[in-house]
């Protein structure tokens, strides 16, 4: 099996001078939960980092980056980014705004450079798994190494 084709999350990671490991799995389009990528890497869920794309009441978008076996608190992450409220970007806006498909989208080498809030279990953790920019590729590094390529912010974002 030939090593997957690098992503721009990967050449990124490359020029900062981060070690990392691309792992791929097979994707089922009607599934592309966070637990079931966990499954399929061989990573327990809580491991498995989902980027969610959120746009705050005074229209700026952020990143949220949360464990695959939770759920984003709204709440908690306008605190985060000192806004009055946030909600959930529509799939539509996803795209145009990232770069990146669902299931697919990654904080790093995104077309737009949002601010990112990664949620503070992060750091529980020696080694994580993020997106890498494209369905069916993961990226696994440490959790530093990964709050320094997203320029991330530790928050307690889940409910």
């Amino acid at each position: 099996m030939k090593p997957p084709a690098k992503t721009n999350a990967a050449r990124l990671l490359d020029s900062l001078g981060i070690t990392y490991e691309l792992r791929a799995y097979e994707v089922d389009p009607d599934d592309l939960t966070a637990i079931s990528v966990a499954r399929k890497i061989g990573l327990p869920p809580e491991q498995v980092f989902k980027t969610l794309l959120a746009e705050t009441n005074t229209g700026e978008h952020l990143f949220a980056v949360i464990p695959g076996d939770t759920e984003l608190d709204l709440k908690k992450l306008a605190n985060a980014a000192s806004a009055k409220k946030a909600e959930l970007a529509s799939l539509k806006e996803v795209e145009p705004l990232t770069g990146y498909i669902r299931g697919g989208v990654t904080v790093m080498a995104a077309r737009k450079p949002f601010p990112a809030y990664a949620d503070e279990t992060i750091e529980l953790h020696d080694l994580i798994s993020v997106s890498a920019g494209q369905r069916g590729l993961q990226l696994l590094l440490s959790p530093a190494d990964y709050l320094r390529a997203a320029n991330a912010t530790l928050a307690d974002l889940t409910k």
